[in-house]
Formats: C-alpha cells, structure tokens, sequence
C-alpha cells in the first residue's frame, strides 16, 4: 500500500500538545527522569565493570529506524561451509542497573519505552539507553553476544550466549539496507541476512507461524507539522525480525531445558473465532480450501483489497491474549507461542523493554554453565504482571496519541463526507469500524455497514482533547 499523507499546519499545534499531556498525565506517562535516577544512571556508567571477552573484530553493524538512538541490537552473518554463523549482539544493560537501585526501581515501574511524535518516554535515562549501553557506530560497548550455527534449511542446530566487548561498524536504516540489497551494492552479511531471513520465513510457513500482512498507521512529526499515513513495512524489516525471533526462539529453549526463565506465550485461536472468520471469508467471497490452515490462508490476504483488509482485521483478533509465563523449578503447560508457532522469550530490546534483561541473563547463566543470579530468580514470579500492566498502558498510549493526531487532521471537516471502507461490523450496537486511505483514519461509525465494502460516510465527531473521531453512514 503506497503511503498516503496529510500535514497538518502548523507543526506545533496547541490543542495536539494539550492532548498528549493530557494522555500522559491520565495514563502516569513520564518522560523526565528523578535526579536520583540520572544520578544512579551516571554512577553505574562511571562504575561500570565491562566483559573482558573481546569481539571486537566483527564487523557488527545495526539497522534500525534512521531516528533510532536506543540502539539494542547488531548483527553480522558468514557462511561456515554450507551453513550460517549467525552472531546477534544485544546490548548489555544489566552490566548498568543495580538491582533494586533507583533506575531499576524506576524501569519497574515503566516496563518498557513509549513512543509518541513529540517525545519519547524511556525505560532507561538517554545516557544509558541513548549513550552508554546503546550499540552505536564506532564506540566500544559491552553486549551479550548470541552465537548461533544455523543449518542450510535455516534451522538453528547450535547456540551459545556470552558477554563480550562489541564496536559496530555502521548505523544503518531499513531503507537503505533494501536499496543496498535490491541494487547488489549490499555487503556479503547483508545479503546473507536476506538468505537465512528468507529460510527462516520459509520455515514459520511450514510450522504454521503467522504473519498479518497489514499496513502500520504511522503518525510523524515534520518540518510543516504533524503526518499521518499507512506504512507497509520492507521485505529486509522481515528477515531482521526472523533473527530476532530465531535469537528469541533459542532463548526459550534455553531456558526450558534448564527449567527456569520467563517466556512469551499466545494461545491457540480459538476454535470458533476461526469459525467465524471463515464465514466472514465466504461472505466476502474470498477463497479458503477446507483444509487449509488459517495462518496458511492469511498469507494470501492483500491489505490493499478491501475485502482483504477486512478479513485481516477480524483475524487480528486470533492473535490476542498473549502474554508471559514465568517459571522455576517446573515446565509450565501451554509454553507455546501460537503466533510464532514455537516457544519464545523476549530478549532482543532489553534498552526498551523491561524482561529482556531478565532473559537475558538467565540465557547467559545457562550457557556459561553458572547459576542463575538470585536477583533474577526473585524478581521472575513478579514479571508477568509487571509486562502486563506496561502493555496496557501502552497500548492505550499509543491509541490515544494516533486518535489526537486524527481528530486534529479532521476537525476542520466536521460535517463532510468520505469514502471508507467497512473493516469490521459489531451488530448488536448497529455500528462498526471504518477505515479511511486519505487521511488514514480508522474509526468507529454508526449505521448499517456492509462489512469489506466502501460506504459514504459524514464525519460527526472529531475532539482532539477527548481524543475521539466518530462516523455515521450517510
């Protein structure tokens, strides 16, 4: 789906500012740090006792959002005969943050990093999560270093994780990365990464994974005010994402051997809300052979299509309910990831979310043959809870900061019509959801909505301060 823009002027519009200090005040968002929290953060910096392992001759590098300071991770990819070194350096902040000291009392209560427009709430204070354990080019930093062996299937056969001094060699972005690739000009460990992501595509495919081919609504801040529009992530956004689920993946296998650590879970769609996608498929005559499996059916949806990108909002709905499950001592039941169709732990984004310390740690204990420190074996009953809280904040952070910046974009039209199209229908309220393509809106309306169709429908409401845009078809 091509990118679709509106700006909105000026760039430093009042009632959008009131608005998200009014999200943040509601939902206890704080940007600033206590100064006993930077002081905490600087001591440890000042203080900090670094691996003495030295990696520094691999040509690691990042890829990230070109605006990304907060860098967690580097890769770098060889061949080793007809198989793959994978080797994955995650940014080392436990070597930072003291047990129950104020920033790690601080992160607790964060639980991880909080993206808006105009500002960023951090887990960690920017001089460590933007400056001293942040994977920047050229600065020597200490990281945990996840070596992996990974066949010519794509299948990891080997793994291990250790503390090692890093210096990575270039801060790259997804979008040059794609041109590098697609004009040959890409280094041999970039196009290795589109080699082994591509493999480990394939196998999600055939384990049943699930991936949900749909456009990010994406709110900017530009120098003519602020843009919203829908983004379809790049083809090398997926390969980086398959190393860091393959890193996740033998994180979880890791710790389930060990019988201690924290993983990330999905249960199985349920049964009838499989059902009742597929009636909505049919409905919309979309095709779906009786024997194919849902994950399997999805892969074919196009987000452009409306009746696709109908279809592929009711089945976000199979993906909810995930969570965390710590455990110590004992293998806990329903361990599994359904989405990833495998087991898995969060431990790639430890600068922007709280438990990948945790994982990370108990990953490095496990393949140094140590035990696993006590402060995390104390704080893991604890996470799930912690994650939990964070996730719902924010979601609810980031809802409100694209409904503000949509209600701005709109109240100048109160009254006017637009196309849309109808991407889910709730009967019992005789209403729905609409999705606009210009602006890129998603919105409740009222009145009978044909679900995957394109309706009229007349703007009603748009309240930037209550953070509310509603529709009713004309």
């Amino acid at each position: 789906m091509p990118s679709r823009r509106v700006r909105l002027t000026p760039p430093d519009d009042a009632k959008i500012a009131a608005s998200f200090s009014d999200l943040r005040r509601v939902l206890k968002v704080k940007l600033e740090f206590p100064p006993e929290v930077v002081e905490d953060a600087e001591r440890s910096i000042a203080a900090a006792q670094l691996s003495e392992t030295d990696a520094t001759d691999v040509p690691f590098v990042t890829i990230d959002p070109p605006e990304s300071m907060d860098l967690d991770q580097a890769l770098h990819l060889e061949r080793n005969g007809n198989r793959y070194r994978v080797r994955y350096a995650i940014a080392d902040v436990a070597s930072f943050v003291t047990p129950g000291g104020p920033m790690d009392v601080e992160a607790q209560a964060r639980g991880q990093t909080l993206y808006a427009p105009d500002a960023r709430a951090r887990l960690y204070p920017p001089q460590l999560s933007e400056g001293a354990a942040s994977l920047l080019p050229e600065q020597v930093r200490s990281a945990l270093v996840w070596d992996m062996d990974v066949d010519e299937t794509g299948e990891g056969v080997e793994v291990t994780v250790g503390r090692a001094l890093v210096r990575s060699r270039a801060k790259l972005h997804y979008a040059g990365v794609q041109r590098s690739l697609d004009d040959g000009s890409a280094d041999e460990s970039l196009q290795l990464l589109r080699e082994v992501g591509t493999l480990r595509q394939e196998r999600e495919q055939r384990r049943g994974g699930v991936q949900m081919p749909v456009p990010e609504q994406v709110v900017e801040r530009g120098d003519e005010g602020y843009e919203l529009h829908f983004r379809a992530p790049l083809p090398v956004e997926g390969w980086n994402a398959q190393i860091s689920l393959m890193t996740g993946m033998a994180a979880a296998e890791l710790m389930l051997e060990a019988g201690i650590g924290i993983l990330r879970t999905l249960p199985e769609a349920d049964e009838h809300a499989v059902a009742r996608l597929r009636r909505t498929a049919k409905a919309l005559g979309l095709e779906w052979g009786k024997d194919v499996p849902y994950a399997e059916f999805i892969r074919t949806l196009d987000a452009n299509g409306a009746h696709d990108a109908a279809v592929l909002n009711e089945a976000a709905a199979l993906l909810r309910g995930s969570g965390y499950r710590a455990f110590d001592g004992q293998t806990p039941h329903e361990a599994v990831h359904a989405g990833v169709a495998s087991t898995y732990a969060h431990t790639t984004a430890p600068l922007r979310r709280l438990v990948d310390r945790y994982v990370g740690e108990v990953c490095v204990a496990i393949s140094m043959d140590a035990d696993v420190p006590e402060w995390v074996r104390a704080a893991l009953p604890g996470l799930p809870e912690t994650m939990e809280l964070s996730n719902r904040r924010a979601q609810q952070y980031e809802g409100g900061i694209v409904s503000a910046v949509e209600a701005a974009i709109l109240e100048p039209s109160i009254g006017e019509t637009f196309d849309a199209v109808v991407v889910e229908v709730d009967e019992r309220d005789h209403a729905g959801t609409v999705q606009l393509r210009e602006p890129a809106v998603t919105a409740r309306c009222k009145g009978d909505l044909p679900l995957g169709e394109t309706v009229e429908v007349r703007l009603e409401t748009a309240d930037v301060m209550k953070r509310l845009v509603r529709f009713e078809r004309t």
